[in-house]
């Protein structure tokens, strides 16, 4: 099991009047094999470039824009002052909505799990609202902005700690129309009462606990084991990786901390509307051909091959 916390965000769980200071911790980590793109005739690095789909030609990063595809070939462009303009305020909270059933949520809508570590003088209340969840059998529903990304959330008791489990918003789960399912329940399933109990023992002979160390990633650990013998037996390749240049200073990256700091510095005022400001910059356009997203992100120089 991966070890080792740091503090991603500090902020507070809200509900009704009560107001925890919390700090939100990293709950997984990616552990998957990452092949790296060489040129085996070299031994260089692969990378990947910005190219005009039409032309063939690279493009500079100052003459790409964002743009969003609202019929076939045609785009609205929206500018960065937009796009910052859009993101959720700051609030520096886990504003709960409302109380639901532990059983309530379908797996399907769970992404990913942060740990909760109460700040401060907020163990007691902490605790009681761990041990309340853990009495009524109830989780909480939430709403969180981390890093100008505002998510859906519950909070859940898990041993001492609170876990803070992202889901998906509604329209980003698919329906189960057009898929052939067989129909619900014993008889409509036409399933006969000895099917039905030779399936309940065998269910029940194969029954244990839930021990995360029974399972292994077979895949990396087969890698990693002919990584050691072709290291051992000195069967390696040395790359050379190119200096890079640095970035233009049209490059902006967006800072957490910076965000968090700007947010605090203007108090409780909220940041206007989007739809208050002037829609100058969303002009439609033409593209010379379609895109099949909204938005691709740029890639780094070092290319990544999926295994």
């Amino acid at each position: 099991m991966a070890t080792g916390s740091r503090t991603i965000w500090k902020g507070a769980i809200t509900f009704g009047l009560v107001h925890i200071p919390v700090g939100l911790h990293t709950a997984s980590t990616e552990q998957g094999i990452d092949f790296d793109w060489l040129d085996k005739r070299s031994m260089d690095p692969v990378g990947y470039k910005r190219i005009n789909k039409k032309t063939g030609k690279e493009i500079d990063r100052d003459n790409i824009v964002k743009g969003i595809e609202y019929e076939d070939g045609q785009y609205v462009i929206i500018s960065p002052d937009e796009i910052e303009a859009a993101y959720p305020r700051t609030t520096q909270t886990i504003e709960i909505q409302r109380f639901i059933d532990a059983n309530g949520i379908p797996f399907v809508y769970l992404e990913r799990p942060y740990y909760l570590a109460p700040i401060g003088k907020g163990q007691k209340v902490y605790a009681l609202l761990r041990e309340v969840l853990l009495k009524t059998g109830k989780v909480g529903l939430a709403k969180v902005v981390i890093a100008t990304k505002q998510h859906l959330a519950v909070l859940v008791p898990s041993g001492k700690a609170l876990v803070l489990n992202l889901l998906r918003w509604g329209d980003e789960v698919k329906s189960l129309e057009g898929l052939d399912l067989p129909a619900s329940g014993v008889k409509a399933a036409n399933i006969s009462a000895a099917e039905m109990k030779m399936a309940e023992q065998l269910v029940k002979d194969m029954s244990g606990e839930w021990n995360p160390e029974d399972f292994k990633d077979e895949f990396k650990h087969a890698v990693m084991n002919l990584v050691a013998k072709k290291v051992k037996a000195g069967k390696t390749e040395t790359v050379m990786q190119p200096e890079e240049d640095a970035p233009p200073d049209s490059a902006k990256v967006i800072d957490l901390a910076d965000l968090l700091a700007r947010s605090l510095k203007g108090g409780s005022k909220a940041r206007p509307a989007p739809g208050a400001r002037k829609a100058g910059g969303a002009t439609p356009q033409k593209a010379p051909a379609r895109k099949t997203a909204a938005s691709r992100k740029t890639v780094d120089a070092k290319g990544r091959k999926a295994a």
